[in-house]
């Protein structure tokens, strides 16, 4: 139904739509949208949150075999190849759940990977700078898991990791009776 107004044309709709009916409708609706925005965003960083706390234990326990292969090879010579692939692939996780002046720890005992290396390559190496070259990065692997320690484990997972190790034998297995 249409009427003129002047020289414009004015379009009637019907029955006024009372505000006080639709207000609530729409408060409603946005209150609605945003309490599931946040519950969505809490969500999404438990999510975050836990991927990364995995991928620091992966590269705690990746971490902890080097540091053995590192013993091993000060006390008896024995050197094996040490793993760096869980920490290349899962850097970006780590990286949202450690700080960075911890990250820097963590990546200087990857970087200590190069003088290892150099240790087990050199022939002309004396034994005396071998050992402490093996020693400094035995050192450099030890604060890093005391750091992944820190913020991927939880205090009874604390407890059980340094009672295990302090219970096992040589490479982290408990020995038989």
């Amino acid at each position: 139904m249409e009427c003129l107004l002047g020289k414009w044309r004015v379009l009637k709709l019907g029955p006024r739509m009372d505000l006080d009916r639709i207000l609530p409708g729409i408060i409603g609706a946005f209150v609605g949208v945003v309490g599931w925005l946040l519950v969505g965003l809490f969500i999404q960083r438990r999510q975050f949150m836990r991927q990364a706390r995995n991928a620091a234990r992966a590269v705690y326990f990746e971490l902890d075999v080097n540091r053995m292969n590192v013993e091993v090879a000060r006390d008896f010579g024995s050197f094996t190849p040490l793993s760096r692939s869980s920490f290349e692939r899962l850097l970006p996780e780590l990286a949202t759940l450690i700080a960075a002046v911890e990250l820097r720890t963590i990546v200087s005992a990857y970087l200590a990977h190069a003088g290892y290396q150099q240790a087990s390559s050199d022939p002309e190496l004396p034994p005396e700078i071998r050992r402490e070259a093996l020693e400094a990065i035995l050192a450099a692997h030890d604060d890093a898991l005391s750091v992944i320690r820190r913020c991927a484990f939880s205090p009874a997972e604390r407890r059980g990791l340094t009672t295990g190790s302090s219970e096992a034998g040589v490479g982290g297995v408990e020995s038989s009776p």
